[in-house]
């Protein structure tokens, strides 16, 4: 039992049960009563294949089991996946498992190995309901403590407790931020009097806000200082610097595109142009495409004959299709390499806890990043495979395939330096990461989220592992947006450093990352204008600005300037 009491916390342990083993994991226990668990709620631990306890591990004690999300039911259901009514994430006896317990003033939560349980409200009508319709009815005091004692129960059977770690929560929910400092730099509009040609912030026949959402902002590298956005809805805007009053339209692509708002993972998600886009007029998109079954598209285009501000509709050719199960996690960004190869960023292809288990399967496109040579053509496809990618000679193994075990990259970029590949990694209920990407690496979804086990699968991979060079959990942020490695002069203090942000919390840092001893030297926050972040990029003289959802044209692009 703790010496102190706790009133909001997370507690996160790993245990080892012994086979038919019982224990338990009690908190806010009072001393009012005779025995914890007559004022203390109890998350079981047990043996969930031979234990004779009905209640399983993870359970909270006779008043919440594992239950999985509405949207997930249903999302399984059009992917043709069959949800077990009571989520089992446990390892057997003789393992460890992870335990992760919350009780905060916004969400209290148990996850057991990474897989979310339950959320439930202590002191809530429901809550009542439930502990009325229990055992523990009879004690008037018990689940009425706000703060107590956790305890760990000895129920005479082997088990043991390693990791063990409390951080407490204020009553705002906030936790502190892993930085090492704040760097004297602030976001603003970039472009703060931008109209968007083609884009009305309120649909006049429904009256309903539409949101601008851009998605991509980058340049073509062709001398002409131009930028480049595309919104998630289909759209692609150029910006001139010299009078960036207005955009103007370079290509519409809305009625290709699935709209956003029926799953909003979906829309016009990449956007690259080709490293000879100055001879060939070439550039490359990839979106969800309208209609059913649900498909994701890489496509190239090209710049009109007759005006270089406005692409030809009518020139897509589709390099490659991939279908999609589900509406969620399907990574979309796409980036030349230095060596001129194609890298397309790509989700597990959604629900959650990888229902399909796409992230290490190797038969599968989904969970992974893509090289591609789009300018030859072989085997009937409008792309070629690399000689030297690292799977070809694997059997059954997709040999577009350069790096596995991703959930959904979220977004990827090279340093245009040291020419590191860098990408952003989504994570599920617990942690987000940062991952150097290396031809050939598994970064072990769906068996780790970050560096930590994730539900109950076999790591059955030839590759181990590879640790993300950073992670962080789910108190500071719940979505990582990758970013890019500065290199531009108007900012030398941010010379070097890895610009990344959470897209629900807003929060964005700079981390700078020790290529030669592999490690992460510094985390710094920069100050944020607005939320949510959705993507980085920069323009032709390496400068960078972010993106994020407006209704208002001149606060969609921001960039940093000295506080």
């Amino acid at each position: 039992i703790t010496k102190d009491k706790f009133g909001y916390f997370e507690l996160s342990l790993e245990y080892r049960i012994s086979p038919e083993g019982n224990s338990g994991l009690m908190f806010h226990v009072t001393e009012d009563e005779k025995t914890p668990w007559m004022t203390g709620p109890e998350v079981q631990i047990q043996d969930n294949v031979d234990g004779h306890d009905p209640q399983k591990a993870g359970w909270l004690y006779q008043l919440y089991k594992p239950a999985t999300p509405k949207w997930m039911i249903e999302a399984e259901k059009a992917g043709k996946k069959v949800t077990p009514a009571v989520v089992d994430a446990t390892r057997p006896a003789g393992d460890w498992n992870h335990l992760f317990l919350r009780v905060g003033p916004d969400r209290s939560q148990v996850i057991m190995n990474g897989v979310k349980y339950f959320q439930f409200d202590k002191g809530s009508a429901d809550w009542d309901k439930r502990v009325a319709a229990s055992k523990f009815s009879k004690y008037p005091s018990f689940g009425k403590p706000t703060k107590g004692h956790i305890c760990l129960q000895d129920h005479n059977d082997l088990v043991s407790f390693r990791n063990i770690k409390i951080r407490e929560i204020p009553a705002d929910g906030s936790v502190q931020d892993p930085s090492d400092g704040e760097l004297a730099l602030k976001g603003v509009p970039a472009f703060p009097n931008l109209e968007w040609e083609g884009w009305e912030p309120v649909n006049e026949e429904t009256g309903k806000v539409v949101p601008l959402r851009p998605m991509a902002i980058t340049h073509a590298n062709d001398g002409s200082g131009r930028i480049f956005v595309s919104t998630q809805r289909g759209m692609i805007h150029i910006i001139d610097k010299k009078s960036p009053e207005k955009t103007k339209l370079f290509l519409d692509l809305r009625d290709k595109v699935a709209p956003w708002n029926k799953n909003n993972e979906e829309g016009l998600l990449g956007l690259t142009f080709h490293p000879d886009y100055k001879q060939n007029g070439q550039f490359f998109v990839y979106y969800s495409a309208e209609g059913t079954p649900r498909k994701s598209k890489i496509s190239r285009f090209t710049v009109s004959k007759d005006d270089p501000n406005k692409a030809d509709p009518q020139s897509e050719t589709t390099i490659m299709e991939i279908d999609q199960p589900y509406g969620n996690h399907n990574g979309g960004c796409i980036e030349f390499g230095p060596d001129g190869y194609l890298y397309i960023g790509l989700g597990d292809g959604g629900s959650g806890n990888d229902p399909l288990g796409n992230g290490q399967n190797l038969e599968t496109l989904l969970g992974s990043i893509l090289r591609i040579d789009v300018n030859n053509t072989s085997d009937g496809k409008n792309y070629a495979i690399p000689a030297d990618n690292p799977f070809v000679d694997r059997a059954n193994a997709k040999p577009e395939i350069y790096a596995y075990g991703l959930r959904n990259v979220w977004r990827l970029s090279f340093d245009p330096k040291t020419k590191t590949l860098y990408a952003g990694e989504v994570g599920q209920d617990l942690w987000e990461e940062v991952n150097i990407i290396k031809k050939g690496g598994n970064y072990g979804w769906s068996v780790r989220e970050g560096t930590h086990n994730f539900g109950n699968r076999p790591d059955t991979a030839k590759e181990k592992p590879i640790d993300p060079i950073w992670e962080y959990d789910h108190g500071v942020g719940r979505s990582i947006t990758g970013g890019i490695v500065y290199r531009g002069k108007r900012l030398p203090e941010l010379d070097g450093f890895y610009v990344y942000a959470d897209f629900v919390s807003g929060k964005i840092w700079a981390l700078e990352y020790d290529e030669k001893t592999g490690e992460v030297t510094k985390n710094l926050r920069l100050a944020a204008s607005t939320v949510p972040v959705m993507s980085f990029g920069t323009d032709e003289d390496g400068e960078l600005y972010y993106t994020v959802q407006t209704v208002k044209g001149g606060e969609g692009i921001f960039r940093f300037e000295k506080k």
